[in-house]
């Protein structure tokens, strides 16, 4: 019974908190101060700074500031027109024509940042206006652009994946490479989509682009070879094993810096409000990830994560269920926080549960990540809603509907990685030089 009073307890204590609108990282803190004090003799003051200690002070993490720095770098550079140009060639003749240039440029961008509102902003500042100068239907325009930003929590670096392997302690650079194929299917799908959009509703075709030579076409790739670079030295390094996910994010630095350099749009101003950037975001996280390991070791006193997992064993579920009542609770916690907060708040409790199911936890952070980049396009508080209607001054309803289809094809994407998990163990299982 102590177990159902401390869930009682601890739920209660986080919900009224994060009602009092206290920070994530802060309300985590006093469930777990809360919990400490009442079912446990240890004095819950040393425990605390030698658990936040233990928590922020992990070398793995060191790579979240860095991934964050590179984005924050490239955002501020001409990228997004450079991307528009280089692959607006390429994507025209393609059945939906430039819409294509929303997914291929967040596949792209995603591949440098981590940050799904990074991506949204970057890419979104650029094809807003292109495609609305040349007549796209506007559902379509900011349907596509909000569901492809989320490949930004998927592809490596991702944030999300950062922060789930830092959590669990398994392998960043497994966990990244775990989210290549998954996050090129999904890329298709929203792909696929938009050819069925083109198909299905020919009366709402733009005009067709002018004719050009596929010289022109050659030429004007040229834009994208700089970032393609970036991605290749940064995602290659790790893969081959030549570096760790820390050493590829310090390169993922300094190549950003170049290539803002040789743009000419590296200033004092950039590089400061770049760094700031970082350093705001990356505090958030640390702060959430503090919280979230005090509350832990609260939980591991009061025995709750065992009793749930051996609760869970006892119900004699399949792995397949049990996924599709996590997929339930994550989307249904996706509308009230974000995806990094949902992963470790819900850890403590989840990780137990998949290893007593044999479930793969390189597969699972992949399948957390799919599920948690619903609460990115879902009310109340997807982000990404808030994200496009600052750019598009549309209300936040209109947004969400555009991006029903998108969810949709995420929950589809959930049900491919179930029927085929090889598509996020294959590269992770067959990784060379892993060095951690």
């Amino acid at each position: 019974m102590t177990e159902f009073y401390a869930t009682i307890l601890f739920l209660f204590v986080l919900f009224t908190l994060l009602g009092s609108s206290v920070w994530v990282g802060l309300a985590l803190m006093g469930v777990a101060w809360v919990g400490m004090e009442l079912f446990t003799s240890r004095p819950a003051g040393d425990a605390m700074i030698t658990t936040i200690w233990t928590g922020s002070s992990s070398w793995t993490l060191t790579a979240l500031p860095l991934f964050i720095w590179m984005g924050e770098i490239l955002y501020r550079t001409r990228l997004s027109e450079d991307m528009f140009k280089g692959l607006a060639p390429w994507m025209r003749k393609l059945p939906g024509g430039l819409l294509h240039t929303n997914i291929a440029g967040c596949t792209i961008f995603a591949a440098v940042s981590g940050s799904s509102a990074a991506t949204l902003t970057t890419v979104g500042k650029m094809s807003i206006p292109e495609l609305r100068k040349r007549g796209y239907p506007e559902y379509m325009i900011i349907g596509t652009l909000a569901g492809a930003a989320t490949l930004g929590l998927m592809i490596p670096p991702s944030l999300t994946l950062i922060v789930y392997g830092v959590t669990i302690n398994e392998s960043i650079t497994k966990l990244f490479m775990a989210g290549v194929f998954p996050g090129l299917v999904l890329a298709g799908l929203f792909m696929t989509y938009i050819i069925g959009w083109h198909y299905l509703r020919p009366h709402e075709r733009p005009e067709p682009e002018p004719s050009m030579s596929l010289f022109q076409m050659i030429k004007d790739s040229r834009f994208l070879i700089p970032v393609m670079a970036l991605v290749t030295t940064v995602i290659g390094s790790m893969y081959f094993g030549w570096a760790t996910a820390t050493e590829a994010a310090a390169v993922g630095v300094v190549g950003a810096l170049l290539l803002a350099l040789a743009q000419r749009s590296l200033n004092w101003e950039s590089f400061s409000a770049s760094l700031m950037g970082a350093t705001r975001t990356s505090a958030m996280i640390a702060l959430i990830l503090m919280g979230a390991s005090f509350l832990s070791l609260a939980m591991g006193f009061t025995g709750l994560p065992r009793a749930l997992a051996s609760w869970i064993d006892a119900m004699d579920l399949s792995p397949v269920v049990l996924i599709i009542a996590l997929t339930l609770f994550y989307i249904v916690l996706g509308m009230f926080l974000d995806g990094i907060s949902s992963v470790v708040l819900t850890m403590a409790i989840v990780e137990p549960m998949i290893r007593q199911a044999g479930i793969d936890v390189i597969w699972f952070g992949v399948f957390i990540v799919v599920v948690v980049e619903m609460a990115q396009v879902t009310p109340p508080i997807g982000f990404n809603l808030f994200v496009l209607q600052g750019m598009t001054k549309h209300e936040i309803s209109y947004i969400a509907r555009t991006a029903i289809p998108m969810v949709g094809l995420m929950i589809v994407m959930v049900v491919i990685l179930v029927i085929w998990p090889e598509l996020a163990t294959w590269l992770p299982d067959n990784l060379r030089n892993q060095p951690g």
